[in-house]
This record gives structure tokens, sequence and C-alpha cells, in this order.
């Protein structure tokens, strides 16, 4: 598959998916055998996982949310993206109760899409410190 085409896969998942919450999109862009290397050691790694934190974390927690692609760097079968999961902490996030306060993540991440799938995923986020303010 083309780059720009790969990066079409990872801008319909944040769309789709991580928006929208639409399960159909996250079966077909999602690999059975998909592993987030970025889960926490001992945590689930597949692809349920991914789907709980969106469904089950960040999608409750944040109304209005949106994602904001700044930026997206493809090579081989690796995309990497620059964004911001925004809105505002209407309902439990991690533990902490809804504030009303507006909430910004900014990550970075790197898929390796395979056949129009995602198959491995990194990342790194401020979701710590975005947590530790909402504490404040």
């Amino acid at each position: 598959m083309s780059h720009e085409t790969n990066k079409a896969v990872v801008r319909r998942f944040n769309e789709e998916v991580i928006v929208k919450g639409d399960r159909r999109a996250f079966e077909a862009l999602m690999d059975a055998d998909f592993v987030n290397r970025s889960a926490p050691q001992g945590m689930p790694n597949g692809p349920e996982s991914m789907w709980s934190t969106f469904q089950n974390v960040l999608r409750p927690a944040l109304a209005g949310l949106e994602v904001t692609i700044h930026s997206q760097i493809a090579e081989g079968d690796l995309v990497t993206t620059r964004k911001t999961v925004s809105g505002t902490h209407a309902g439990t996030l991690m533990g902490i109760e809804a504030t009303g306060r507006p909430v910004t993540i900014d990550v970075i991440d790197i898929v390796r899409i395979q056949d129009g799938r995602y198959v491995e995923h990194w990342g790194i986020n401020t979701l710590a410190g975005v947590l530790s303010q909402l504490r404040s």
C-alpha cells in the first residue's frame, strides 16, 4: 500500500473509531493479531484493549471528544502521527470525577499498517500530566 493510503487508514481510525466510537470501523481497521506495544506491563495489549481505552475510558469522560491531527509521516509500513485529543472533562477519567474543565492530551503514535489494518502500535502521550492537573 502507498504511504498516502496508510496515512488515510490512520486518519480514518482516529475519526471513525476514536471520535465516533464506530465498532464496524474498528473491526475493519484492526487486525486480529494486533499488538499495542505501549500497553502497560501486565495489561492486555490486543485489539480489545484498544477498543476499551476509547470506548470505556476516553469517550465517556470527554464530552465533545475531538482528535486534531497536526502532522503525519509515513515510511515503509509505518505511520507516525502527531495529534491532540481534546474535550470537556464531563465524566470520570481514570478515577477523577468530572471537573467540567477542558482537557487536551498531546499524542505521538506510530502504527504499523498491513493490508489496510493496524497490526502494531507504539505511542507516547501527556495523559499523566493531564490527570495531575485535573487533580489539582
